[in-house]
């Protein structure tokens, strides 16, 4: 007699450890509406090694794929200043790694429990639906059910400008491809469609090596798009061939905006960013380290480039659609000098749109820089005191209850900043690594299989959201779709919006909570989150459907 089967099935939000049972729904139910991906997970108990053969049937069995859930290890779960609001900050591993089933069967991977994700997408029929997931393990066997209901509306296209920095040379290194070969732009592209399938349509432009997360002194691999060849004193041609494949691909994979990388380094802007030119027949460095932000070459190198870059975005017609920086992230004591460097970067490109990375609010009233990016901890300053709010988060916002996607943080955490972007009207919202695969400033190469941290400098989570597969394709992290539905969340809130008014969208979002939502205070639990996005989903179902009668 074979022993009971012990599966169920769960939302999204849970991260499931072998050792703790997770919480079931029997049947699960949820809406969506048609055009969403949505997913769940299964949860089997097994023993490590055990074969497990899945099968699903029903009118959505064909909209789904299946992957397994793989513990990733972490160094650093959260630094000594995070609140509480973490899952375990001591485990040793995280459930995040989305590997793809391969055809209906896979051997469970630890004693206890296994998960599968489940995802569903694509042009979906509207109605009520079951979707069966039949489990078969050790000569047992179990059906479980979805209920879900796919609503006969869709959601509208994504306003938000979202940005999550795109390292080709953290792929370039770990596939050991040359810059721009044909290896080299086949992987970029399908690591950068992957991004944009998962809400991101703003991409990182490298036009010389981006100084970020670089050592002082140190040099990242030359991933430049603009060719500079020196044709005088302070006299320069400009090659435009590989910024316009670089457009061409990216407008492929989903891309709508373009974020040129920052014409000064990091954390103080002192320093030009390493930029590569023909000289006299030779290779050379021309700018970097050693190049003073307010030296007069520099100067007159960017007063030659602007013009001739200005006129490669028109011509490639992307003119609205590209942003620019000055410099990460300064503070109040690098005012002087982020002041120097910001001026020639509005004289220059003063009709585009110029952001930063920058949470003092003093340093911001200084007029240095009209769109200002703050961190999600310190975006309450800002709040109805800029043209237009962005946000940001980073290794740094582990406390206050602040969004983040660190391995240790219960999903929801990662989710609920959809509602948030929602509430406040956000326009923009940037993070600093969708793959990010080297050692912090860049000193050295890792396996993000092993090293989730960056070598112990950045919370576990917080440096990337794709693995590098081994065909060069990206593998996903489990964090990564789960963002993607606070994003979905939000564009159904801008649906109820368009439908009922914002009021009528604000009321929903908000009913039953003490105190108003802010990027600090909302409640911690998934059902209320879960709650709230059915609540949104039958607003908009009864709201179309009035607008429907209407109009027939």
């Amino acid at each position: 007699m074979s022993t009971p089967l012990c599966a169920g099935l769960c939302t999204s939000l849970q991260k499931i450890f072998p050792d703790t049972a997770p919480a079931f729904f029997e049947p699960l139910c949820f809406s969506m509406l048609q055009n969403e991906r949505k997913s769940f997970q299964l949860a089997v108990q097994a023993k490590k090694g055990d074969a497990v053969e899945l099968a699903l049937s029903g009118p959505l069995a064909g909209f789904v794929r299946a992957s397994c859930v793989r513990l990733v290890p972490a160094g650093l779960t959260a630094p000594k200043w995070a609140d509480s609001f973490y899952l375990d900050k001591k485990r040793k591993a995280y459930p995040d790694l989305l590997l793809p089933l391969d055809g209906d069967a896979f051997a469970a991977e630890f004693d206890g429990w296994n998960a599968v994700w489940f995802e569903l997408s694509g042009e979906l029929p509207a109605g009520r639906h079951t979707l069966t997931v039949t489990v078969r393990a050790n000569g047992a066997e179990t059906d479980l059910q979805a209920n879900i209901e796919v609503l006969p509306v869709k959601l509208p296209q994504q306003t938000l400008i979202y940005t999550n920095w795109f390292h080709t040379d953290c792929l370039m290194r770990y596939y050991n491809t040359e810059a721009f070969s044909e290896d080299y732009w086949r992987i970029t592209e399908a690591f950068l469609k992957t991004a944009c399938d998962y809400g991101m349509n703003c991409v990182l432009t490298p036009l010389f090596t981006p100084p970020l997360d670089t050592k002082v002194g140190g040099e990242r691999p030359t991933v430049q798009l603009v060719d500079v060849t020196v044709t005088g004193k302070d006299s320069y041609a400009f090659g435009f061939e590989k910024l316009e494949k670089w457009v061409e691909m990216a407008k492929r994979c989903g891309v709508r905006y373009f974020e040129m990388s920052h014409f000064f380094t990091q954390w103080g802007a002192k320093h030009a960013p390493k930029i590569m030119a023909e000289k006299d027949g030779e290779t050379v460095k021309l700018f970097g380290w050693e190049t003073k932000a307010s030296g007069k070459e520099y100067m007159r190198f960017l007063r030659a480039l602007a013009p001739a870059l200005i006129e490669e975005i028109d011509r490639l017609g992307i003119r609205d659609r590209c942003l620019f920086h000055v410099s990460d992230e300064p503070n109040r004591s690098m005012t002087r000098s982020y002041k120097k460097a910001a001026k020639p970067v509005h004289e220059l490109f003063g009709d585009f749109k110029i952001v930063d990375a920058l949470s003092e609010y003093k340093l911001y009233a200084k007029g240095l820089i009209e769109t200002p990016i703050p961190a999600n901890d310190h975006v309450q300053k800002f709040i109805g005191r800029v043209p237009e709010l962005w946000t940001y988060y980073c290794c740094s916002q582990a406390a206050h209850n602040v969004s983040n996607r660190f391995f240790a943080m219960p999903s929801m955490r990662n989710r609920v900043l959809g509602l948030q972007l929602y509430k406040f009207g956000v326009k923009g919202f940037l993070h600093w690594g969708y793959n990010f695969y080297f050692s912090q400033y860049s000193i050295r190469e890792i396996d993000p299989f092993a090293v989730t941290d960056a070598g112990g400098a950045f919370s576990s989570g917080d440096s990337f959201v794709v693995y590098p597969g081994k065909d060069g394709t990206p593998l996903l992290s489990l964090r990564l779709p789960v963002f993607m539905d606070g994003l979905q969340d939000m564009r159904a809130l801008q649906l109820l919006e368009s439908l009922a008014g914002r009021e009528k969208a604000l009321a929903v979002l908000e009913e039953g909570l003490t105190k108003p939502l802010t990027f600090r205070d909302y409640p911690h639990e998934d059902e209320w989150l879960l709650d709230v996005r059915e609540r949104v989903n039958r607003a908009i179902s009864e709201y179309a459907g009035k607008a429907a009668k209407e109009e027939g």
